[in-house]
């Protein structure tokens, strides 16, 4: 599995709270922090619905 770099980008407020439950499964907690995580077929899923929020690099 490789292993991915995301980072919020985009504020969440005045978006559904779908998404910000997203963010905080992600692990997301504030703007411009980095976070490693493994990929799986589930994250990137996650990834996919808030992909609009978010910097995604392989590393």
């Amino acid at each position: 599995m490789t292993k991915l770099k995301i980072t919020q980008v985009r504020s969440a407020i005045n978006r559904p709270s779908r998404q910000k439950k997203t963010l905080v499964a992600l692990g997301i907690t504030k703007m411009n922090r980095p976070r490693e995580i493994e990929s799986s077929p589930q994250i990137m899923g996650m990834i996919d619905k808030v992909k609009h929020l978010l910097k995604v690099e392989e590393i």
